[in-house]
C-alpha cells in the first residue's frame, strides 16, 4: 500500500528546537497569526527565528513577541518591522485555557513551530511550558545518550 504524499502547502518555517531543551511542555495549541503581505512573502521564502520570542496575554488578546521576520529587499515601500508584536488569533475557551495555564507559578507561553497548513495558512504552534532547573536538563541528556547508546547496542548484535 502507498504511502499518501505530504500536502504541498504543508510546511514548516521556524522551529524552537531549544524550547523542548530548556522547558517541560505540559500543553500545545495551535493559533492563527495576524501577518502583513511582506512578512507572509517572507515566511513563504523560509525566513522567520522565533527561537528568542515568546507569547503574552495582555488587555484579553493574545500577543507574539520579540518573533523575527526579516524585511524583504523588494518590499522596501510597503515593509514591516521585523521584530514587531503580532496579534494571535485563539478561541475565547482556549484563551482562557492559557491565561489560566500561565497564571499557575513557573508556566509561560513558548513558541514551539511556525509553520504553513494544508489551506496554505500561517500558523503557531503555542506550548504552555515550566521551565527546567539545569539538574533537570542533565537528567534528560542523560536519558536521550542512553537510548542512543541502547539503539547502538542492539543495531550491533541484531
Amino acid at each position: 500500500m502507498k504511502k499518501a504524499a505530504p500536502h504541498p502547502n504543508v510546511r514548516t518555517v521556524a522551529e524552537n528546537r531549544r524550547a523542548r531543551h530548556d522547558y517541560f511542555i505540559e500543553g500545545e495549541i495551535e493559533c492563527g497569526i495576524v501577518l502583513l503581505g511582506s512578512e507572509v512573502k517572507s515566511l513563504r521564502q523560509g525566513r522567520a527565528n522565533i527561537a528568542e520570542s515568546y507569547a503574552t496575554v495582555e488587555g484579553g488578546e493574545l500577543w507574539l513577541v520579540n518573533a523575527h521576520i526579516p524585511a524583504l529587499p523588494q518590499a522596501r515601500h510597503f515593509g514591516h518591522e521585523e521584530r514587531r508584536r503580532r496579534k494571535l488569533l485563539v478561541h475565547r475557551r482556549e484563551l482562557a485555557k492559557l491565561w489560566q495555564g500561565i497564571g499557575r507559578e513557573g508556566m509561560t507561553l513558548v513558541p514551539l513551530r511556525l509553520y504553513f497548513n494544508e489551506k496554505g495558512i500561517a500558523k503557531l504552534l503555542l506550548g504552555i511550558a515550566r521551565g527546567k532547573k539545569k539538574a533537570d536538563k542533565r537528567e534528560t541528556e542523560r536519558r536521550r545518550d542512553w537510548a542512543r547508546e541502547k539503539a547502538r547496542l542492539l543495531r550491533a548484535r541484531g
